[in-house]
């Protein structure tokens, strides 16, 4: 894989990367005024070489057929790589030009007044920094100038072979896709759309197709539907004859299938609108479709039917299988959200997707947005702890947790590269904000060794992070990669894969020939590596697997990496050297196997002349290629290995159609290269014949030779090398210390690489080194370096720990929890290991392998159990201890406490769960005007309220990761009265004993009285009461306005208390429950005493019922001890707002609390005699509403 994100700058490499989906799109920033106005792409479906903002880089090229158009901000692409498919434009509303060009800040451009001025070599020259030099004077002591270093320009205006065609009608369209079959053949379909920026849709659409390699064009809008809007083309990667279009969803959702590369199309309906596509590598006919509503479907027809294949899947997180590492061709790995919120990783058949065909390889549930698949690899992120922790699978097998070096401790983690049997990462540590390090793998992923550090890292324009690596094509493990050092950044270079780096050396000469004073380390050159706002601004670096040699990149030369000064650099020798060859940004185009090199000025000007390089740059001649000069919106060159026709797109203005200019190179060539014209080079660095362990020869065309390449053969021959010790890196937990030695950090013990192993056994002690994957050295040092065999020593038990499988400290009652046994020494097949879980069970294992996939258990009852696992073999023994809290999920939380109480005297709350047996909670509770809450333990509690109103109380409950809540609102008075209420007997048919039907009949209730008697509703408050028969608790309150003026007294409520009472034994309230269905409420006995008036002012008769009360109260408890029960007298059962009878169980009492049924339970005010009318009460008391509850209540005299 080439460089991802930001290091895989070129656009050549962007838009090879959807080279398969045949589509690449180009937008403007700032077209509308101030920000990107280009029509985003629907959300999930980012590129897959898009690095997210946390966790893993998205999916790289490898192993998919990326197939959804990418947007890229900035200037038009100029160039674009042989073998690259499609491309798509777009138009500035309002402009001259197709993008906005305008040089980003602080950088210096030439004028645009002479555009071959800088060729000519005109003026005076630029100087980068760190480099001396005046304009072509010698200064003393300095180099003569060489004019055979000079890059030379050669001015006479040469004529290419080019036809131009309009599209004509589309002038308004400001966007185009292009899709070129290539391989042999001459079609090119292009999609132009009018984009409305202010609307933020497509409105208008053309078809285009041309089977002549690009003069002519016919207009296809009949054969898909006059009326049809096309938003976005897509072909399939193995077979470029098959084409699909997708209408605007917004007026309808089809698909349009051709078979014969556009020449006709049928349209198939569509049920979902798809957002993103992923096409099959193999199997042309298999695609996978992601919808807006986060669908996946899958077809195994072209698109021509669809089947669901699973819901909540995350974007851009499903894959199909990589062949080789699968063995079912048309298997699909997913990433799926749970009801609850939660991610997991699935694999299913594309056909056979149901919930009994579905495996989870990875055990749990996952970070969310963090599945990758990608070559033999599988990597999912598991935060715990606060911590991520990163998880591979090597060809599908069980995953296994990624060793960074012990106190790396990642922030977040990129994966860069999958090839040839590695993991290239770029990893963030904790002491890291703008930089990352490189870290290289062994072959199975897991674990990881320093590469790099300090590597520069940017924002991207969606937000993604860039990391500054680039991999060169063509060569094996060549990489450049911007390092940051002491707030500067420098452009450094390796051979293999990361054991050794060094700086760039600068061009001797520049441009015109003149020296350039420039000294390793203090200067070097700098090359851009990173594609920031615009990337097709700068950052512009490309290489080709079909000419190794050549890197052509922009950069500067200096003490470090600069946006100003920026020029054009080629190195025909894999970056040993390097050459000037523009001062000014161009794009560059590899035709003919790099035997020729395109280069298109960046210019917001017209142009109709570009440069050709036949001897890889070192000179140049001008070639023009319209007779008109063309506001260039892009560059697409012919796909296949012999790239010799380009087609550039354009327009003369903002107000013309677009011009398509075919331009044809076969005519610059008179023959085909034969042997002779062939030189061989050999591979190196810096005269190191020897790289990844093997001497390489290519074969070149020779500079003075212009015949055409044709195809490449790749290098003429390959020689292995001697081992030394360049071929060997420093293995996991050791680091390379300044004379060159591999030593053991200061965390890492390398006896525990024998932890796994047995007496009698044989592990591989490492010796400190581990060859360069892929590095194919041969004898010399290999057998001294190499990891040895050696016999397990025995070791006692040391380092044990007992954890659960996902790193919690909580399982859940009636499910399997895994606890995982880990030991970092001993004979792990002759150790003894006895597990008690803490609840009455115990097992015994003979050795650890027999544990590697856990230990199942199921809990059975909730709390805190002390689980203890105890290993012992013949060296010694150890111990470990883990405190596991098993809980069940808490469905209800229930707040039980009375709608009236007096003020100043104290309330009860109970907070009554469902289930009743949890857990450990929390209990936060919030009442009256109190600005800070209460947390309990327990879920009871007792307050007071020292004013008179309404108040609200609440009460939290946090068991695990959920918290639920009850609130409750509770009237405060010094005086009101109660009154228990009963109905006809046919209301109990009808009481179904739930609280919303409770609610429901009080409100009805409350009604008929105040029908009945005229008391205002203020005075009356109902509640019906849980249990059969039905009962009911009526409530008189005073009522005061809201001037605090006519407050009623205690012979008012009495006044009303006997009014109610006379309509009620008048059999005057009733009600209709439904149609001939009436129902009486009934006075029962009454149930409660006067409240007495404590203050100063107390009457006479007061303080005579006072002496009442306590005369009634003394009664009641002699009764109460001698269990007198007198008949006749009704239960006082809890006034408050009930919630069903199964749901009042407390879970904070204790066990040995003696508990009656609610049938049994007595108040001292049954006592009193029938024919006392009328009592103040001073405390209402609060009796739970479930039979198990049997609590006895709480009674408080006055």
């Amino acid at each position: 894989m080439g460089k991802v994100g930001a290091g895989g700058g070129s656009p050549a490499r962007l838009s090879a990367l959807l080279a398969g989906a045949g589509l690449l799109v180009l937008c403007v920033p700032g077209a509308c005024g101030g920000g990107s106005c280009c029509p985003q792409l629907p959300p999930g479906s980012a590129p897959r070489w898009a690095p997210t903002s946390r966790g893993f880089l998205r999916q790289g090229p490898r192993g998919r057929a990326a197939a959804t158009p990418l947007p890229l901000l900035g200037r038009p692409l100029f160039a674009v790589a042989p073998g690259d498919r499609a491309l798509s434009l777009e138009r500035v509303p309002g402009t001259g030009a197709s993008v906005a060009v305008a040089p980003r800040s602080g950088r210096r451009r030439r004028s645009e007044a002479d555009p071959g001025k800088a060729e000519r070599g005109e003026g005076a020259s630029r100087s980068p920094r760190g480099v001396l030099r005046d304009g072509g004077q010698q200064e003393p002591g300095t180099l003569e100038r060489d004019p055979d270093k000079a890059t030379r320009f050669r001015m006479e205006e040469l004529r290419l072979t080019s036809t131009t065609f309009a599209l004509t009608g589309d002038s308004a369209h400001n966007q185009a896709m292009v899709h070129w079959s290539g391989h042999n053949s001459s079609v090119i379909l292009i999609l132009t759309k009018l984009y409305d920026y202010n609307l933020g849709s497509i409105t208008e659409s053309s078809l285009w197709r041309s089977t002549d390699y690009g003069t002519t064009y016919e207009k296809l809008n009949d054969k898909v539907g006059l009326k049809t809007i096309l938003s976005y083309l897509y072909v399939c990667p193995t077979n470029k004859r098959k084409i699909m279009l997708l209408t605007d969803p917004e007026i309808e959702s089809s698909l349009l299938i051709s078979s014969n590369e556009g020449a006709t199309y049928q349209k198939y309906r569509l049920n979902f609108y798809i957002q993103s596509l992923l096409f099959h590598p193999k199997q042309e006919d298999w695609i996978l479709a992601y919808s807006q509503d986060q669908k996946l479907y899958s077809s195994a027809e072209f698109g021509r039917r669809w089947q669901l294949i699973q819901e909540g899947v995350v974007p851009n997180r499903f894959y199909w299988s990589v062949m080789g590492s699968n063995k079912e061709p048309d298997l699909v790995h997913l990433e799926a959200r749970t009801v609850d919120g939660h991610s997991q990783y699935l694999t299913c058949r594309m056909q056979n997707c149901t919930e009994a065909n579905r495996n989870k390889p990875f055990p749990g549930y996952i970070d969310p947005d963090s599945l990758i698949v990608q070559d033999d690899y599988v990597f999912v992120q598991l935060t715990s702890g606060g911590r991520p922790h990163y998880y591979v699978s090597y060809r599908r097998n069980a995953f296994a947790q990624m060793k960074l070096p012990k106190y790396a401790l990642p922030k977040d983690m990129h994966v860069i590269s999958t090839d040839e049997n590695q993991v290239f990462a770029a990893v963030q540590e904790w002491n890291q904000n703008d930089t990352y390090n490189l870290y290289i793998s062994d072959t199975r992923g897991v674990y990881f060794t320093l590469a790099l550090e300090n590597v520069q890292s940017s924002r991207g324009p969606e937000g993604n992070i860039m990391i500054d690596l680039y991999e060169v094509a063509g060569i094996k493990g060549m990489f450049l990669a911007n390092k940051k050092i002491d707030n500067q950044v420098k452009t450094f270079i390796t051979y293999n894969k990361g054991r050794d780096w060094r700086l760039l050396q600068a061009p001797d000469t520049d441009l015109r020939g003149d020296p350039v004073h420039c000294l390793l380390p203090y200067c070097s050159l700098h090359l851009h590596l990173k594609v920031s706002e615009n990337p097709y601004t700068s950052g512009i670096i490309a290489s080709r697997d079909t000419a190794p040699s050549i890197i052509v990149a922009s950069g500067n030369i200096g003490s470090e990496l600069s946006d100003s000064d920026i020029s054009m650099f080629v190195s025909s020798d894999a970056g040993n050297s390097w050459r000037q060859i523009f001062e000014e940004e161009h794009s560059v185009l590899y035709l003919d196997q790099g035997g020729v090199l395109v280069a298109m000025k960046h210019t917001s000007l017209p142009i109709r002349h570009l440069w050709l390089s036949f001897d890889e740059g070192r000179s140049w001649s001008k070639y023009s290629f319209t007779s008109i000069p063309l506001f260039v919106d892009g560059v697409l060159g012919e796909p296949g290995e012999e790239t010799l026709i380009m087609t550039v797109f354009g327009h003369f203005s903002h107000r013309s159609e677009w011009q398509l200019v075919k331009v044809d190179y076969k005519s610059i060539f008179d023959r085909r290269c034969a042997e002779e014209d062939y030189r061989p080079w050999q591979l190196h660095s810096q005269g190191e014949a020897c790289i990844m362990g093997a001497k390489r020869i290519y074969k070149k065309r020779k500079s003075e030779r212009k015949c055409m390449q044709g195809k490449y053969a790749g290098a003429m021959e390959s020689e292995p090398c001697v081992c030394t010790e360049a071929d060997f890196d420093c293995d996991y937990g050791y680091e390379r210390h300044s004379n060159g030695q591999c030593l053991p950090a200061f965390w890492f013990n390398p006896s525990s690489l024998s932890k796994d192993c047995s007496l009698g056994q044989s592990y591989l002690n490492s010796t400190g080194y581990r060859k360069v994957v892929s590095n194919n050295c041969t004898d010399g040092v290999r057998e001294q370096y190499t990891a040895k065999p050696q016999k397990c020593p025995g070791k006692a038990p040391r380092g044990l720990r007992i954890v659960t499988a996902d790193g919690k400290l909580t399982a859940e009652q009636g499910h399997n929890v895994t606890l995982m046994v880990q030991l970092e020494e001993g004979d792990v097949q002759r150790t003894l290991i006895q597990v008690d879980f803490g609840d009455g069970i115990a097992v015994s294992y003979v050795n650890l392998s027999s544990m590697e996939d856990g230990i199942k258990h199921v809990y059975h009852n909730v709390g805190i159990f002390r689980v203890t696992v105890q290993v012992d073999n013949s060296l010694g023994s150890d111990s470990a201890v883990l405190y596991l809290h098993v809980t069940c999920p808490l469905e209800h939380v229930h707040l039980s406490l009375p709608f009236v109480t007096t003020k100043n005297k104290e309330v009860n709350a109970t907070a009554v769960l469902w289930p009743s047996q949890v857990g450990t909670l929390t209990y936060v509770w919030w009442y009256g005007n109190n600005t800070e809450p209460l947390i309990t333990l327990e879920g009871s509690i007792s307050f007071k309220f020292t004013s008179e109103g309404m108040n609200t109380i609440t009460v939290q409950v946090s068991a695990g990761n959920a918290i639920l809540q009850d609130t409750k609102t509770i009237a405060v008075y010094e005086e009101f009265r109660s009154l228990r209420l009963s109905f006809s007997p046919n209301l109990d048919d009808y009481n179904p004993d739930i609280p919303e039907w409770r609610r429901d009949i009080s409100r009805v209730i409350k009604k008929s009285l105040v029908e009945a008697t005229g008391v205002p509703a203020q005075h009356i408050l109902v509640a019906v009461l849980p249990g059969l028969p039905t009962a009911a608790e009526l409530f008189v309150l005073p009522y005061q306005d809201p001037t605090g003026e006519n407050k009623q007294s205690v012979e008012d409520l009495e006044q009303i208390s006997e009014l109610l009472i006379h309509k009620l034994n008048q059999n005057s309230v009733h009600f209709e429950l439904k149609p001939g269905v009436q129902i009486l409420v009934h006075a029962a006995h009454l149930t409660a005493a006067p409240l007495v008036d404590l203050t100063p002012t107390h009457s006479g008769s007061a303080m005579l019922m006072l002496l009442s009360v306590v005369f009634v109260g003394l009664a009641v408890f002699v009764i109460y001890k001698f269990k007198r029960k007198i008949p006749g007298i009704n239960v006082y059962a809890q006034m408050q707002n009930e919630k069903e009878r199964e749901m009042v169980s407390r879970v904070s009492h204790p066990e040995s609390r003696a508990y009656i049924p609610q049938t049994e339970l007595r108040r001292p005010g049954q006592l009193i005699d029938e024919k006392v009318e009328c009592q103040l009460i001073g405390s209402i008391s609060i009796v739970a509403e479930n039979q198990s509850t049997k609590e006895i209540p709480t009674y408080v005299n006055v």
